[in-house]
């Protein structure tokens, strides 16, 4: 039973590991044994997570919302003898606005990163495992947000539910290949991105409607986490696994 998630000879992708979460799920699959490709836009904090790391890990830089970068990535990985079997798809972000006050140029800035950015990097990682004709691991990282509505979240809110529906699809058509595609939905997660906001009166509020009056914590994360990475979750995909305290559960 104690290597049922060891991840010993995997290769792992993690989007948007410079911060928050993450950077939580890189040391995360590298603590399980996995060889790790750290990835985002700001390459001076991989770096330091890098040498945090030591070996079994590589750095690329990359912007999800460019098809030239995913491009880009995608030679890397190759040119380094590289193979993939864990992706995990985990670049986002958010412009908390009213919806009357939503431009479209924030708009579109919201779905190209979640949504678009997802796809882009996705559909790269489904091309080098059909290459590998190993299989492999396809993780999104939606958010409960993607099942429930919050306010001034339209934007978030609509991508992540997409993210959603993307997973379904893409589990559905590649199943028979051995590509296993699931979504990770977390509620609230206190992180180094959010920990100021979760300190003021507006966000202590937002823990009081958490069933567990609690918000979760990085580590929470991490059982789903590698049982969709390993050969644990061997017969499951499309699947969406909440984490959230039991926020979706809230009574109307």
């Amino acid at each position: 039973m104690k290597n049922l998630f060891n991840l010993e000879g995997r290769t792992a992708l993690i989007t948007g590991a410079s911060s928050g979460l993450g950077k939580h799920f890189a040391k995360t699959l590298h603590q399980a044994g996995a060889f790790v490709i750290i990835s985002a836009r700001r390459t001076e904090k991989l770096e330091k997570l890098k040498t945090e790391l030591g070996d079994k890990c590589e750095l690329f830089k990359l912007d999800v919302t460019s098809e030239e970068s995913v491009s880009e990535l995608k030679s890397n990985i190759e040119s380094a003898n590289l193979q993939l079997d864990i992706l995990i798809n985990n670049a986002g972000t958010s412009d908390p606005q009213k919806f009357k006050d939503l431009s479209e140029e924030s708009w579109n800035y919201v779905l190209e990163t979640n949504l678009n950015g997802a796809f882009r990097v996705a559909k790269m990682a489904t091309d080098l495992m059909l290459k590998n004709k190993k299989g492999g691991s396809i993780i999104n990282i939606a958010s409960i947000l993607g099942q429930r509505v919050g306010l001034n979240l339209s934007s978030y809110a609509t991508s992540k539910s997409a993210l959603i529906q993307l997973t379904k699809s893409m589990a559905l058509e590649l199943a028979r290949s051995n590509i296993r595609v699931n979504a990770l939905a977390p509620g609230y997660i206190l992180t180094e991105i959010n920990d100021d906001f979760f300190a003021t009166e507006e966000g202590q509020n937002y823990i009081k409607k958490i069933p567990m009056n609690r918000l979760g914590l990085e580590e929470d994360l991490d059982g789903a986490l590698l049982l969709l990475s390993s050969d644990a979750s061997s017969f499951m995909t499309g699947s969406v696994i909440n984490i959230d305290g039991g926020h979706l559960i809230n009574p109307l």
